[in-house]
């Protein structure tokens, strides 16, 4: 069965053909984004392999459809990138990859969290120049300090996990309960709650119409002065110019960021000889209190493994003809099935 791999790096090469050992999967890798123009390089393909920057939208589905491509392989998580009618309709699987290391994601929040306490990101540029004045660099400690978690899935709950293991006081929310995070001593609480109690903030939710910008002007508003706000979830649950008026004001007192709203023109490319256009990111840059990683959260050796494995297992499985284990639920609510033969 042959596949086409969309946005592929060295690395996802590297794992994915390992996982793909031994199978009669054929990988096909292309650097280029997924879209409606690019979608005819699957010519020949039975399905395609695609991330989070993809277009994997109606025009694009459609072109995979007249093709013969039935299936779409996220090798991600997340699925707001996909249109889901569109692909119910022309019969289209979609599968993700529900869960690969949460830890993954949970360890690089924290040590975001550690960084802009310590201030490690100055510290390190300081000493590399012979500097080791410690001025202005009075940092805070994370023991017994307020954390809000939005969003207590596997992510959430690890990362709630971590942080009671620094005495933290623990606040959370989201739609459903976990007991796992609520036997650690969390409480769960309304949202304006959270913003108005909580010393650091952190996001570990889906991107749907209902948490679309959740941190915005007015939930700012109710935070304590000096706020820290992590974001490793997705780029659109924070609205970046509410958070740089509340930088400039002071309002804010440190943002760490391993995702930016719109990531898709800078993320997962070398652009150090290029002017960033994007002046809202490039005005993030210039804060001292902010820390922003290019969406890396996911990026180690087990995690990509994971992600590398459970792909070839949805892919095979729909050659099979069976259901994808990771399949996503169309719009109407039915899982998708396989259209092999």
């Amino acid at each position: 069965m042959k596949i086409a791999v969309f946005s592929s790096k060295s690395y996802d090469e590297e794992f994915l053909r390992a996982a793909a050992q031994g199978s009669d999967i054929e990988l096909v890798f292309f650097e280029t984004r997924l879209n409606g123009s690019t979608a005819p390089l699957a010519r020949g393909c039975r399905a395609v392999c695609v991330f989070v920057n993809d277009h994997v939208d109606e025009p694009a589905l459609s072109v995979l459809h007249e093709m013969g491509v039935g299936l779409v392989a996220l090798r991600c998580s997340g699925y707001n990138n996909v249109d889901l009618a569109a692909a119910e309709r022309l019969g289209v699987v979609v599968a993700r990859v529900p869960a690969y290391s949460p830890h993954a994601v949970a360890e690089l929040t924290v040590a975001l969290m550690l960084s802009l306490d310590r201030k490690l990101h100055k510290a390190y540029n300081r000493v590399r120049e012979g500097n080791f004045n410690l001025e202005g660099l009075l940092g805070a400690e994370l023991f017994r300090r307020t954390v809000g978690v939005i969003g207590t899935g596997k992510i959430g709950a690890i990362v709630a996990k971590i942080l009671a293991g620094f005495e933290c006081r623990l606040l959370a929310y989201d739609l459903v309960r976990n007991s796992e995070v609520e036997a650690l001593g969390a409480r769960y609480v309304a949202l304006d709650d959270l913003c108005r109690e909580s010393d650091i903030i952190t996001l570990h939710c889906p991107l749907t119409p209902g948490t679309y910008r959740i941190i915005n002007e007015d939930s700012l508003s109710l935070t304590k002065p000096g706020v820290m706000l992590i974001n490793t979830s997705r780029g659109k649950l924070v609205d970046t110019e509410a958070v740089i008026r509340g930088l400039k004001s002071g309002h804010i007192g440190a943002v760490g960021l391993d995702v930016y709203e719109e990531e898709e023109e800078l993320f997962f490319e070398d652009l150090s000889n290029q002017v960033i256009q994007d002046d809202v990111f490039a005005r993030m840059l210039t804060f001292p209190n902010v820390i922003i990683t290019g969406h890396q959260g996911y990026f180690t050796r087990p995690a990509l493994e994971a992600i590398a494995r459970q792909t070839v297992e949805n892919i095979a499985a729909f050659a099979r003809g069976e259901t994808p284990p990771g399949v996503v639920e169309t719009a109407s609510g039915r899982r998708g099935t396989s259209l092999a033969g």
